[in-house]
């Protein structure tokens, strides 16, 4: 049988809690096995401690694990909360309502080229704030899952460094 390796395709359910302001529990985020996560493992660009934590086992084997924002997704930053200029989020002159709404998350690049998704966290007269930090930042973050299936990943999918067909990428 399959062990969750460099190179394996991997698919997951899994139910995701964050400790919240009050220390408990709270469900954040579900993978169920009409929709699972799968991923190419060592390529998956999730926290290396979340792959540590599965590396090794196979399909049909539970899991629960935890992690501290160190080993996620870090500690909450305030200089991710930045104000951008209203003008920037016009095209031809003119602002999207639909886009441009509290709550939304929008791609964005910084002045390198980078790509990152902001959060809408206000919308002023001249600036829209907006916060830069992972929604999951600051938090530990509980999973309590099953391995669902290994399988080796195609050459393909290897070159690619995603998942093909069913629950992947599609070209």
């Amino acid at each position: 049988m399959a062990q969750i390796s460099e190179n394996k395709v991997v698919t997951i359910t899994y139910d995701l809690s964050v400790t919240d302001e009050n220390q408990e529990k709270v469900l954040v985020e579900s993978a169920e096995e009409d929709a699972p996560m799968v991923f190419l493992f060592g390529q998956s660009g999730l926290p290396e401690e979340f792959e540590r934590q599965l590396s090794g086992k196979s399909t049909g084997d539970s899991f629960t694990f935890s992690l501290t924002p160190e080993q996620a997704y870090g500690e909450y930053d305030e200089q991710a909360v930045v104000e951008i200029p209203k003008n920037v989020f016009e095209i031809d002159g003119q602002i999207d309502g639909e886009m441009l709404q509290v709550g939304n998350f929008l791609p964005m690049a910084d002045n390198q080229g980078h790509h990152m998704q902001g959060k809408v966290l206000e919308i002023g007269d001249s600036a829209v704030k907006m916060d830069f930090n992972h929604p999951l930042a600051g938090m530990v973050m509980h999973f309590d899952g099953k391995v669902a299936e290994v399988r080796e990943a195609t050459q393909e999918e290897m070159d690619h460094g995603h998942v093909h067909g069913e629950g992947g990428h599609h070209h």
